[in-house]
């Protein structure tokens, strides 16, 4: 039964559309359960009815015709209890509704169980036998199970066919998609679908008898592609400031990288062709990157495969002038996985939205667009990518919402927010060297985080105060080994020249079994509680102690510098780390080295420091919240994981909680708390963090206007009456709503739409 249950999905899954994605469940179910009859009944999104969409057994003519109201019948009694419905004589159930169409007169055992997703009952799986007995329990409990797998397929084909039109090969109703914010926006335009041109996974190897040569192609295939970006980067123009152009250098960084150039070369020397060797480095170093729990440097491993594709496509034998592409205005990009480098190479002034089915707000592609104003939805799962092209399309970069044939009432919205928008810009910029000041005169740092050099540019654009917190993990993970004091020194002193004499709050290292390192690999059964954060660099105090040693030396003269603990679960792991840095310390001492002790503070992101935060605020000179990790753990939830994400909210009534009983802890002893998490950057969040009492607040560049223009919109006695309110809610729904309507009340709500 289990092969069959995996062979009935697959093929499900594999469907071109929801039509045949129906036939094949009720033809491989009647066959592998040898009944009489099986149908699929789903519930229409207009009216509500029950309507017969396929059937093995029924006479065919009535797909489509039978319709059950809401409740009538067998199927609908399911869909109302939505649990199973098991009958041997089924004409005998009151409930019982004959349709003289469908011929199941002749029918008396009945089996009907409900297809459920995300808590929705999206229709109902109905087997019928001859015989009147009731169905065995190892029939109904396989039925169950079939039902529960294919929700998931069903909810996705719906949404690429729709129920209302199975036949029509592309879409015409309004379709309302969700997905993840990721640059904030609006834009009004049509669909142009673009789609990646090679699947590097497709990829065979090949032995090749000239090696040398080989790797003369793949060497020219690099210098083509740097060529590439490059041009990119000019195509934009003066659309994209000069600061953020050094977004590419990324790019550029991989493919000059050794660790990633050189195994190709060593994979054709071997006897593999330049695109089979390609393939072996690109998707382990792909899988590497996925493996990462932080999100921002999960995300690399789609620039990974970006700049395969590319290398792979300038590989090929016979090189295909590129014909240039015409965009109509108010373009909108769509695919199932948008690249940086594909939105750079539309020309910027044709350019309004962006829709990806892949990527998040830390992807590249997020960032890019951020930079340049564009409006961005990522992570839209059900995206009828192939059906939807030319059509009007809403973007809603705010809310991640994407809107397909919009009705005139929601154009008419947007159109208004839009014009709102370009005057709420403008006063955004006027922001930029202002300080946030609430309205009674209280002042609140802002500062931005950041993680690559090409960040900081952006982050002093922005207005930022400092750096919050500075991840130091991508040097890291670049290399082949772990690097050493000079080069980490190097590096560490052009960001703290960058922001001298503001300050810049260095995390150091941060990797782990879920963020592993090419040299350093770890394998575990649950990363997210395994060994990572300060766990590591404890145990292995020569990788600490050179990072802590490269920091100091980058600081001299300069002073501004900050370091920060991360993963501190007990007391005791501060302490030893303190040590571990005032040994460091006096070893430069002894060299020579009249260098400053800089202030060291320890993260806020798991639960057991939360009880403990006072006595870690007695030993640290400043504590940093990270909201996204103490959330996930406090919640239980893996915002990653679609099933469960909608539960992971940093508005939670029990996060907040947490949060003040650290503000409060740390009080008693004067010692001050940042908020570094992406809590900072929600205007809702923010002016709860106000009320209860936070020294300052780290945050993505592209947020730090909006939320200066928030605080500057309130004072401290308002943030803390809401405050009051939102610890006496019930959820983190109810926490949103009472925001919501504060932001519109000071008329901040139509564009912040933050948590919509």
């Amino acid at each position: 039964m289990l092969d069959t249950l995996r062979s009935i999905i697959q093929a499900v899954n594999d469907a071109r559309n929801l039509e045949q994605a129906l036939s094949i469940i009720v033809t491989r179910v009647k066959g592998a359960l040898d009944v009489d009859v099986c149908s699929v009944y789903l519930a229409s999104p207009e009216s509500g009815e029950m309507v017969l969409m396929a059937t093995d057994g029924l006479r065919p003519d009535a797909i489509g015709t039978v319709r059950l109201e809401k409740a009538q019948g067998l199927v609908g009694l399911v869909a109302e209890r939505a649990e199973p419905l098991n009958l041997d004589n089924a004409v005998e159930h009151p409930s019982y509704c004959y349709f003289e169409e469908t011929g199941e007169e002749q029918y008396h055992g009945f089996l009907g169980v409900p297809i459920i997703h995300h808590r929705q009952v999206l229709g109902v799986l109905v087997l019928q036998q001859r015989n009147s007995k009731r169905y065995h329990e190892d029939v109904v409990t396989f039925v169950v199970t079939i039902a529960a797998q294919l929700a998931g397929a069903i909810a996705h084909a719906e949404v690429s066919g729709g129920i209302e039109g199975l036949t029509s090969q592309q879409t015409q109703e309004t379709l309302s998609l969700k997905g993840l914010p990721g640059a904030p926006g609006v834009a009004i335009g049509r669909a142009v679908i673009l789609r990646q041109s090679v699947n590097i996974d497709s990829i065979p190897d090949q032995h090749v008898e000239d090696p040398a040569t080989e790797k003369r192609r793949f060497l020219e295939a690099v210098k083509a592609v740097k060529d590439e970006v490059r041009a990119m980067v000019d195509n934009m123009g003066e659309a994209l400031p000069t600061a953020d152009s050094a977004l590419f250098d990324a790019y550029l960084l991989m493919l000059d990288s050794h660790s990633l150039v050189q195994p190709v070369l060593d994979g054709i020397a071997a006897g593999n062709w330049a695109p089979g060797a390609l393939r072996e480095v690109a998707n382990e170093h792909i899988r590497l990157f996925r493996e990462m729990e932080d999100p921002y440097l999960r995300e690399r491993a789609e620039d990974i495969r970006d700049l395969s594709r590319r290398l792979l496509q300038a590989l090929k034998q016979r090189p295909e002038a590129k014909r240039k592409r015409r965009y109509p205005r108010n373009t909108v990009l769509v695919g199932e996985e948008i690249s940086a480098s594909m939105l750079a190479e539309i020309p910027p002034k044709s350019l309004a939205g962006v829709v990806s089915m892949r990527g998040s707000i830390t992807s590249h592609t997020a960032i890019l667009a951020r930079a340049l104003g564009i409006p961005a939805v990522m992570g839209v799962d059900d995206l009828p990518v192939s059906r939807i092209g030319e059509h009007e399309v809403v973007v809603d970069g705010y809310a991640g919402r994407v809107y397909i044939n919009p009705p005139a009432a929601i154009k008419k919205e947007f159109r208004h927010l839009l014009k709102e928008e370009q005057e709420f810009t403008e006063g955004l910029r006027e922001l930029r060297d202002l300080p946030a000041v609430c309205e009674d005169g209280f002042r609140i740092p802002l500062y931005a985080n950041t993680g690559l050099l090409s960040d900081i540019a952006p982050s002093l654009n922005s207005g930022a105060e400092g750096i919050g917190l500075y991840r130091t993990e991508f040097p890291f993970m670049v290399r082949e080994h772990f690097p050493g004091e000079e080069s980490q020194r190097v590096l560490y002193r052009k960001v703290l020249e960058a922001f001298h004499p503001r300050p810049v709050t260095m995390r150091t290292l941060d990797v782990g079994g879920d963020k592993a390192l090419p040299y350093f690999p770890i394998v575990e059964d649950n990363p997210f509680l395994g060994w990572r954060g300060i766990r590591i660099t404890l145990d292995h105090p020569e990788i600490f102690i050179t990072q802590i040693r490269a920091m100091l030396l980058a600081n001299a003269g300069l002073g501004n510098l900050q370091l920060l603990l991360p993963m501190i679960t007990t007391l005791d792991e501060f302490t030893d780390a303190s040590a571990l840095i005032l040994r460091a310390h006096s070893e430069l001492l002894e060299d020579g080295h009249l260098l400053p002790l800089p202030p060291v503070g320890a993260m806020v992101e798991v639960p057991s420091i939360v009880y403990q935060a006072e006595k870690l605020a007695e030993r640290a000179d400043f504590l940093s919240i990270g909201t996204n990790d103490l959330t996930q753990y406090l919640l239980a939830v893996d915002r990653n994981n679609p099933r469960v994400a909608e539960l992971y909210d940093s508005l939670h009534p029990s996060v907040l909680q947490a949060i003040q009983m650290v503000i409060e802890g740390a009080k008693r002893h004067k010692t001050p708390v940042s908020i570094c998490g992406e809590m900072a950057g929600d205007p809702l969040a923010a002016l709860l963090l106000l009320g209860m009492g936070v020294n300052s607040l780290s945050m993505a560049s592209s947020a730090l206007p909006r939320i200066k223009w928030v605080i500057r919109s309130f004072s401290r006695r308002q943030a803390r009456a809401l405050l009051k309110k939102a610890l006496q809610a019930d959820s983190a729904k109810t926490v949103r709503f009472n925001m919501n309507r504060a932001l519109d009340k000071a008329g901040l709500g139509g564009l912040v739409r933050a948590g919509k």
